[in-house]
Parts: structure tokens; sequence; C-alpha cells
């Protein structure tokens, strides 16, 4: 089985990744993309099925959801900041849903008030299977520029695109010592019989000149089983420090060897 690594970079003007957690009177956003969505947008591209029928996944997500992916926030560059230390800019936008089918009040008016991310932009790296019919056909539109349907970060109304797509060289990486991940990291395992286990990282906070941020976050990893479908959860980090490997990882980490990354290490999940 072949593998081959594409990497590329997503930028919308807005995005909201909802959280399934919030109600009124206002709806909060993931500040991270995370791979649920991400595999959304794969499968837009991919011209895949999503939600059809009440009580099943989505087409899109059986056929991806074994892909490994790895995030991190788009760096920044001269002039162009996309985030602060992984935070990105959000506001409070408040709309009127008068459709009609939004709420069961007089005049079926809903009232909505959404924290929204402003100019959300991400670098992906996905490991496709090239032999794989379904993953032959997304590396080839990803490399195309070309998208079955309009992808979005998390609501139709926020379109986005991508751009600096192209296939990466890399090797395995096998944590030793003191090393920096450049993306998104699971700080722990996942949970297993109830209980979380310790975390899988020191980081050494004393140890370098100039890093600046730890950033956490609870993030979807997966979706849960029938009936309910909800999101099953991983502690998530990012950050400039060093780290070292407190106990043995059953994570994928790659090392990048060509590309304007070339050096930095990934944790594929």
């Amino acid at each position: 089985m072949k593998k081959q690594l594409l990497s590329f970079d997503i930028k919308a003007d807005f995005g909201m990744l909802k959280k399934p957690d919030t109600n009124e009177p206002l709806y909060l956003t993931f500040n991270m993309l995370h791979k649920p969505a991400l595999l959304g947008i794969l499968g837009a591209i991919g011209g895949f099925p999503g939600f059809s029928k009440n009580g099943e996944l989505p087409e899109y997500y059986q056929l991806l959801k074994n892909v490994q992916v790895g995030i991190m926030p788009l760096p920044n560059k001269t002039g162009e900041n996309y985030h602060e230390n992984g935070n990105f800019t959000k506001t409070i936008i408040k709309y009127n849903n008068t459709t009609g089918l939004a709420s069961e009040e007089t005049g079926g008016n809903l009232m909505v008030a959404e924290q929204t991310l402003i100019a959300p932009a991400f670098r992906c790296f996905v490991l496709l299977n090239s032999v794989n019919q379904d993953e032959q056909l997304l590396t080839k539109n990803l490399l195309a520029y070309h998208a079955e349907y309009v992808p979005y970060l998390g609501k139709n109304e926020c379109s986005l695109w991508w751009e600096n797509a192209q296939e990466i060289c890399y090797s395995e990486f096998v944590p030793e010592g003191t090393f920096k991940i450049s993306s998104l990291f699971l700080k722990s395992e996942p949970l297993k019989d109830s209980k979380a286990e310790e975390p899988l990282f020191d980081i050494l906070m004393e140890s370098s000149e100039g890093n600046t941020f730890t950033y956490f976050e609870n993030l979807p990893i997966a979706y849960s089983g029938a009936p309910l479908f909800q999101y099953e959860y991983g502690n998530f980090a990012y950050t400039d420090w060093d780290l070292s490997l407190k106990q043995k990882s059953s994570g994928n980490f790659i090392k990048l060897k060509t590309g304007e990354d070339e050096g930095k290490i990934i944790q594929l999940f």
C-alpha cells in the first residue's frame, strides 16, 4: 500500500464550527479546525455524498474516517497574521431566521446570536492511499483545485477555498530527547475504560529562549456509533515550546522532508 502525503492551505472569510453543547442565547464555535470538519471539506472536494438519511453516518465519513490527517494554524508571515498564538479572532453575529421553520413561536421568527471565527486559516496534511479509487480521486481534485461541491467551514454561508496544494515527502519520526511539534497534537491518549491516561508529553517551559505560548482545546476527533452519532473528543495542544515524551505513544509522528515546512514534525491522527 503506497501512501501519499498532501499538504494544502485552507482560508475562509468566516467560520462557525459549532459546539454541540451550547444553546440559546449564544452558539459557540470551536477555535481550531477538527478532524470531522476537515473530512467534511474533503468529502465536498471529492464529491462524496453527505448527510442524507436519519440514523446513518454520511457516505463521505464512512469512506474517509480512517484517513490520517494533521492540522496546524497557518503560520503567520510578514504582513499576514492569521492568528495569535493559535487563537483566531472571533466576533458575535446576530440575525433573524424568518423562514417560519426555525421556531414554533408566534410569527415563526428565531433570533440567533453566533460566535464566529474571522479569517480562519489552516495548513492541512492528509495521508492518502494511492491505490484506493476514492482517495485517488480526492488526490486528483486537491492538486487540480477542483471541488465537486463548494466546501465550507462549518456553515453553508462560510465558503472556503484552498491553495498551495502539493505532495510532500516525509519520513517516520520516533520521539526521543527533546523536540518540537509544529501541528496540533494529542497531549494524552484517547479514553480507555472511562479513564484518561497520563499526559504523553512534558512541556519544557524552561528549556528554550524565545518560546511564548501553549494552547489547549478539547476537539472532536471522530463520530461515535449509532444511534446518537455524537462527537468523540481528544485533548489537543499546540505550542512552540520544546517537548519530551513521558511514555510510549501510539501516535503517528512524521518529519517533513520537502516544502516550506521541511524539517518540521507533524502528528497525524
